[in-house]
């Protein structure tokens, strides 16, 4: 039998059809098909200059919006040969991690969602609103900042926005602690999570998954750690990669839960260190980046994504590549799939976790 599950995603945020055969309830094979929403962002950037970029960028990963913006503005940084203040490097970091929680959370409410928990959903919006509200008196935007800027950021912090936001990460934390014992601490969340999809790390890496899926796997691999570009601050933290050596569906959430956590440590350790100054470097007030190509990743709240910009010299990219974490998270779909039986193809979605605006560039 020949099941199509879709054209949607199973929580409806994004377009994504599977063609599952069957034998009996379990899968023969299962191929994703993409592309019911592509809206061609890669090439929208050849027609746009480098600030107007952001807005695109944007709205690739809807949920984590401000994390898209900062590995483009590196790569357009490194080719301009300009660095950020320290101030605005400290600001960006925060707000990439603010976009961490701010996504994270969802997942961790969204995927005792999708097996039947409703109530996990309502808190993670309930507490996703600290985070939001933050972002939101910074840039102004709560889903689509455009905030950084090539040299810096838009604006400074307004008055009384550290205290508000340190009492934000208090409510993540609390949420983490409530999710924690709601959804992973269910036994029936376990069972329906435990030994399935396992994903080998040698498996995982071939097939290029990163970010928690990939640790999730035992692999100790972090962007921020290993290889973070000039522009972001982690080395100026104290802070902790996560790993589970399982590899399932329960390891990945485990996972994220975890990074989650951890990036409320980050945040509080930031905030008490920030320092003074501008927000921009100077910068020529018409953007013209220099001929040249750059290639920028950084380890956003899905994985790994990098911006290989190719520029002449004008105003407009001439070429911009994006390399997006879902679209592996999706594309091992047919291997993990094999064998397991239709309402476990449900966890596995889930607990892959990915964006279809990630993935329909």
């Amino acid at each position: 039998m020949t099941l199509n599950i879709g054209p949607q995603h199973p929580a409806t945020h994004g377009t994504l059809r599977i063609v599952a055969k069957l034998d009996g309830e379990q899968i023969i094979s299962a191929e994703p098909l993409c592309g019911y929403m592509h809206r061609g962002y890669e090439k929208l950037t050849e027609v746009r200059s480098y600030p107007q970029v952001t807005t695109l960028i944007n709205r690739i990963d809807w949920l984590g919006s401000f994390a898209n913006e900062v590995p483009f503005i590196l790569a357009a940084e490194r080719l301009m040969g300009i660095e950020a203040p320290p101030r605005a490097q400290w600001i960006r970091t925060i707000l990439f991690e603010m976009s961490r929680m701010a996504n994270i959370a969802l997942f961790l409410g969204d995927i005792g969602l999708q097996l039947g928990g409703l109530t996990a959903g309502f808190y993670a919006f309930r507490d996703r609103e600290y985070v939001l509200n933050q972002i939101e008196a910074v840039t102004g935007g709560r889903f689509h900042p455009n905030f950084d800027r090539i040299g810096g950021l838009k604006d400074d912090l307004p008055k009384g926005w550290i205290d508000e936001t340190k009492r934000a990460m208090q409510m993540m934390r609390r949420l983490c602690d409530e999710l924690d014992d709601l959804v992973l601490g269910n036994e029936i969340f376990q069972a329906r999570c435990r030994g399935i999809g396992v994903i080998p790390p040698d498996v995982g890496l071939s097939y290029g998954l990163s970010g928690a899926n990939i640790r999730a796997s035992g692999v100790d691999w972090d962007l921020r750690r290993d290889s973070c570009p000039p522009g972001l601050v982690y080395d100026q933290v104290d802070w902790r990669v996560w790993t589970h050596p399982d590899g399932d569906s329960f390891a990945r959430t485990w996972v994220r839960l975890q990074e989650t956590r951890e990036a409320t440590h980050i945040v509080d350790q930031l905030l008490d260190t920030i320092p003074s100054g501008p927000i921009m470097a100077k910068v020529p007030r018409i953007i013209k980046v220099p001929e040249g190509e750059a290639y920028v990743e950084t380890e956003n709240p899905l994985g790994a994504m990098g911006y290989y910009i190719v520029s002449k010299g004008d105003l407009v990219p001439f070429r911009v590549k994006i390399r997006s974490a879902s679209f592996n998270n999706v594309s091992i779909i047919p291997w993990v799939s094999k064998g397991v039986y239709v309402p476990d193809l449900v966890t596995i979605l889930a607990s892959l976790y990915f964006i279809l605006g990630d993935i329909d560039r």
